[in-house]
């Protein structure tokens, strides 16, 4: 499992959504430089936290997906341990 260093811009976004900020990808773009959101979360998750994505309609009328950090799931443990056990992790 990889770390994550809290001066880097990941660092950064994992700290905002730690603090219980939910951001859209052009929300995490524009305050933090990130140019690709959706890769900078998967790298998140990769490092172990457990980060949704929520579908919204924004105020324009547009689908948005907002990320959020929260408590993984029984389900999303239970996968993680099933995945370790067949020697894929």
């Amino acid at each position: 499992m990889q770390t994550i260093s809290k001066e880097t811009k990941t660092g950064k976004l994992l700290t905002a959504l730690q603090s219980g900020e939910a951001m859209t990808a052009s929300q995490i773009s524009k305050r933090f430089g990130i140019k690709n959101p959706t890769a900078t979360v998967s790298q998140i998750r990769y490092a172990g936290f457990a980060v949704y994505a929520n579908k919204r309609k924004a105020g324009n009328g547009v689908v948005v997906t907002e990320y959020r950090h929260g408590k993984p799931s029984r389900a999303l443990v239970a996968a993680g341990y099933k995945a370790m056990a067949l020697g894929l992790v």
